[in-house]
Formats: structure tokens, C-alpha cells, sequence
């Protein structure tokens, strides 16, 4: 199955790609309501963290899809299917504003590290796309393989010199 395949397969069943996007911040909520006073403890903590991830690492393929669409494509803004580049980012934004409403944000197990994830995803991204518009490489020729790749050797090397540099 190709990316392609997915995501044709995900705008052919709406309504999964519906349920899963509203059920995340349903069950934030529902957690909040059940044990408002333990909400900062184990195994609470947790399921937070892990609600969070859930929608958080398909907002950031979203977006990610969205800028190689944007920037590399060169497709149009007016192209894009709100269903699967909108609804994971309104999600994550509901998700995260319902527990950051019932816990401290920062206490959860691994947030720390998606935030660090997200800036480091940016930062290689905007130097693909400077790379890019200089001329220096052509991305919007390769096959989506290939610029994977170098997406993720570029984030290697980024994640590498970051510990070099803040270590």
C-alpha cells in the first residue's frame, strides 16, 4: 500500500477518519470528568500522554503533507481535503486545550520530547524548502521515496547536532 493508496482509502471512508477525530477529545473529556482530583497521577498522566499522541503524530503528518503540497508540489491552497489535512490539526488543538484545561501540560510523561519532535520536523522542512528555492537541488522532481529519505537523514543529522550543541 502506497501513501497514495492510504490516503485515497481514507477520503473513500469519511466516516472512520470522523469517529477516530472526535472520539480522542471525547475521551480527554471523559477522562477529566472521572477523576478530577488525580488527573497529574499515574495511570491518568498517562492515558493524557497517550491521547495526546494519538492525535498529535496525524496533525504533524497533516501539516507535513500539506507544506510538501504547498512548497514542493507547488499545489494550490484551494486543493486541499479538509477532511484529511483539517480535522487531525482541529483535533489535536481540541485534545490539547481539553487536558491542558484538567492537567499541567509539561508533568505528562514524553511531552517534552513532542514538542522537541514538532521543532525539529519545522527546521528540517524549512531547509528543505530553502534548498529547495535556491536552486540547489530540485525536490519537486524526486519520487516521494527519495525525498523521505533525505527528510529523514536530514532530521538524523539535525537531531544529532542538537544533542551535540544543548548536551
Amino acid at each position: 500500500m502506497t501513501l497514495n493508496d492510504l490516503l485515497r482509502y481514507a477520503a473513500d471512508h469519511p466516516d472512520v477518519i470522523i469517529f477516530y477525530f472526535a472520539l480522542i477529545p471525547f475521551a480527554a473529556l471523559l477522562a477529566g470528568l472521572m477523576e478530577r482530583n488525580e488527573n497529574h497521577l499515574p495511570p491518568w498522566n498517562y492515558l493524557y500522554s497517550t491521547l495526546l499522541y494519538l492525535v498529535a503524530v496525524p496533525a504533524i503528518l497533516s501539516v507535513g503533507l500539506m507544506a510538501y503540497q504547498w512548497l514542493f508540489e507547488r499545489g494550490s491552497i484551494l486543493d486541499t481535503d479538509l477532511l484529511l489535512q483539517g480535522i487531525p490539526i482541529a483535533s489535536f488543538f481540541a485534545t490539547a486545550y481539553i487536558i491542558r484545561r484538567q492537567v499541567y501540560m509539561p508533568a505528562l510523561p514524553g511531552f517534552g520530547r513532542l514538542g522537541g519532535l514538532v521543532l525539529m520536523i519545522f527546521a528540517t522542512l524549512v531547509i528543505l524548502w530553502a534548498i529547495d528555492r535556491t536552486r540547489i537541488v530540485v525536490f519537486s522532481g524526486l519520487k516521494i521515496q527519495y525525498l523521505l529519505l533525505v527528510f529523514l537523514l536530514l532530521l538524523f543529522f539535525i537531531r544529532l547536532g542538537w544533542r551535540r550543541v544543548f548536551a
